[in-house]
């Protein structure tokens, strides 16, 4: 019977235990998180080729410390074909991003904090993980199979400048008590009532005045001596001294080099100490105590946070709402609070003294998610915005539904350097901005901004407006043409007498085109009539057959411009050959296509783009990168369109080097950068 007793009360306490470990639950992305990110380890490992990229940081390490203080960054201990992950957090008094990695050998990782951590540092162990801080903001904690780093970022809740009141953050409150209770002193640091006035506290305030007024009196004393010394030599010479020309020449003149090197002795009118203010001690040491209060309110906030993370399962779990556009085989993903960003912290105050929170706030309110893939040959970036107010999304959505204009495509062509197109529904862009103001006032006058709101929709034709731009516009840069401009310059003889120069430059100037649709020409050739007419307009603005002309003279930039209204079409152009039908080849038909299918679409050579301002570049050191970026530079490509809901734009940069993929791409740019700057230090100190 004993038996049986003892084999069921081990058995219930073995049950007990799985149902305390399985009871542990993962860790919450934290409410206030305004930012999040995972890094795709298990594609991102492949794509790294270890053998170029340890060489190049150990350079850097070098450069950095002295010495490499690791052999191998691919034996890290971290896994780094596990996924990461990254979020950041703010509120009034706490700014932090915290990144989480999985550990494939706890000792090499241990090892390698230990090359990292300052001389001397203990790591502090806990009952479930170890922890150091790596700097006075930067802590880092481990077990045998995960790692986290925090870097946080305190500042002492305090009277707020925008509105004269005390702010309560309540988010801090709830991660600061733990510090706060460690230690008395931080207690009453951060003591936040709202009180008469304090004079310990306005005592504060002038030393705080004190210690930066110390800080600049070297520099003023320095500025004062220089400045009482030129005015004696100007009192008695009228001018100020010759610079000698040749050092080994003698002059007569009292005010020698010698003299100019070295300060005269000052006078009891001077009003100049020579002698630098002594640190104040006393000061020193208070100093010395806050910075050691705020170190143990922040080590109290990693702590609480290494401790919440290592008491779970160690998993992290993510909002829905941030994994709405995630995509499962992009290199990166990359969620963003804008909303939040904009409006909590000092920019919540800041707008919240000119009213603006509100319509920010309402503004800001959405979702902004990013995948990015490092491909073979390009990098893609795909990035998805959804308001979080169906409505207001809806009136978004809408606007980039427009009418699309094959008329603008024919622009286009194989030689030009990039074109930005644009097709939305312009009529609709009213209800958006309509739906941005709707509730973003202040409370106590809705209903008047309700009023403003229905009186600017019968002011405002939007039907006529939208008739003069519909929303259908194209940019096209053609090229970048070399041009000698004059310019006036100064130059000034030994006594200081000025003297105007005429000097020539060159200078690239763009040949561009720049078209948009209407259904109202009689506005627009109306509005051109009057830029001819007007007897003021009239001095650049001429007409010659359909076309009317701004000219700003031969030393101008962009020495003439052209305008003319056709079929549909308002053009601006610095040519008329621009309007010319011009032969195309497949790569350009595609474009076109695009430029017509999307409501807004682009291209960018960037080679091309170098090409045309090569001359803008003189030095030697100059034409050496202009050279290197020339030969590595690719093209860049974006289209946007409605789509699942959101706007999602896809950004394309076609890589053009012989790179393993467009990931390490990049790597052979920099590390052909850094080798070139190298070897110019090299090449100076010799």
């Amino acid at each position: 019977m004993k038996s049986l007793l003892l084999k069921t009360q081990t058995i219930a306490f073995l049950l007990f235990a799985f149902a305390l470990a399985f009871a542990q639950n993962s860790m919450k992305i934290p409410s206030d998180a305004v930012f999040y990110m995972e890094i795709n380890g298990k594609q991102l490992n492949k794509k790294i080729n270890w053998e170029k990229f340890n060489p190049f940081l150990k350079e850097i390490d070098k450069k950095e410390k002295g010495k490499p203080s690791w052999n191998d960054y691919s034996k890290t201990g971290i896994k780094y074909d596990a996924t990461q992950q990254h979020y950041a957090r703010i509120t009034d008094s706490v700014q932090a991003y915290t990144a989480h990695f999985v550990l494939d050998n706890k000792e090499k990782f241990q090892e390698f904090i230990n090359s990292s951590k300052k001389k001397g540092l203990e790591i502090s162990k806990k009952n479930n993980y170890s922890y150091v801080d790596l700097d006075e903001d930067l802590f880092v904690a481990w077990n045998d199979k995960r790692a986290m780093i925090t870097l946080i970022n305190y500042n002492k809740r305090s009277k707020n400048v925008w509105n004269d009141i005390y702010e309560v953050d309540s988010v801090a409150v709830a991660v600061d008590s733990a510090a706060v209770i460690v230690d008395g002193a931080a207690a009453a640091y951060e003591e936040e009532e709202i009180k008469p006035f304090d004079y310990k506290e306005e005592i504060e305030y002038l030393k705080e005045e004190i210690k930066y007024l110390k800080s600049n009196i070297k520099s003023n004393n320095a500025d004062i001596a220089k400045y009482q010394k030129d005015i004696k030599y100007l009192e008695k010479h009228h001018k100020y001294p010759e610079e000698k020309k040749q050092p080994e020449e003698t002059t007569d003149s009292p005010y020698s080099e010698e003299s100019v090197e070295t300060a005269p002795p000052s006078s009891q009118d001077d009003y100049v100490e020579n002698e630098a203010y002594p640190l104040d001690s006393e000061y020193q040491k208070e100093m010395d105590s806050l910075k050691a209060v705020k170190f143990k309110i922040v080590k109290g906030i990693a702590e609480s946070n290494f401790d919440t993370y290592f008491n779970s399962n160690l998993e992290i779990d993510v909002p829905v709402e941030m994994l709405n556009f995630h995509d499962a085989n992009s290199d990166a993903f990359v969620y963003a609070d804008y909303g939040k960003i904009l409006n909590e912290g000092l920019y919540k105050n800041m707008y919240r003294r000119y009213d603006f929170a509100q319509f920010l706030s309402k503004m800001y309110n959405s979702n902004t998610a990013y995948n990015l893939y490092f491909d073979k040959d390009k990098v893609r970036l795909v990035n998805n915005y959804q308001h979080k107010d169906p409505e207001t999304q809806k009136n978004i959505l809408a606007v980039y539904k427009g009418k699309k204009n094959k008329k603008l495509t024919a622009l286009i062509s194989d030689k030009s350097i990039g074109y930005y197109a644009m097709n939305v529904n312009g009529y609709k862009y009213f209800d958006m901005m309509y739906s941005f103001l709707q509730d973003a006032g202040d409370k106590e006058y809705q209903k008047e901004m309700q009023l403003v709101m229905e009186t600017m929709k019968i002011v405002l034709d939007e039907e006529a407006i939208a008739k003069i731009a519909p929303g259908n516009g194209i940019f096209v840069l053609n090229e970048l043409k070399s041009k000698k401009v004059e310019y006036t310059d100064f130059d000034y003889d030994d006594d200081y007498n000025e003297k105007e120069v005429k000097k020539t430059k060159e200078v690239m100037v763009p040949d561009f085109t720049f078209a948009f649709a209407t259904e109202n020409e009689n506005y627009w050739k109306r509005i051109f009539e009057v830029l001819t007419t007007n007897k003021e307009f009239a001095k650049n603005f001429t007409k010659k057959g359909d076309f009317y002309s701004f000219k700003e003279g031969k030393n101008g930039y962009i020495e003439q411009l052209y305008f003319t209204v056709k079929d549909g079409i308002v053009y601006l152009t610095t040519s008329t050959d621009n309007l010319n039908t011009k032969s195309t080849s497949s790569l350009s038909e595609k474009w076109m296509k695009d430029s017509a299918k999307y409501p807004l679409s682009g291209r960018l050579d960037i080679q091309k783009l170098l090409t045309g301002l090569d001359k803008e570049f003189k030095s030697t050191s100059e034409r050496k990168t202009m050279d290197m970026l020339k030969k590595n530079v690719g093209e860049m490509y974006f289209k946007t369109e409605a789509k699942s809901g959101s706007i999602e734009t896809e950004m394309n940069y076609n890589i053009n080097n012989s790179s393993e993929n467009s990931l390490m791409y990049f790597f052979d740019l920099f590390d052909e950068i850094f080798k070139n700057k190298e070897a110019e230090k090299k090449t100076q100190t010799l």
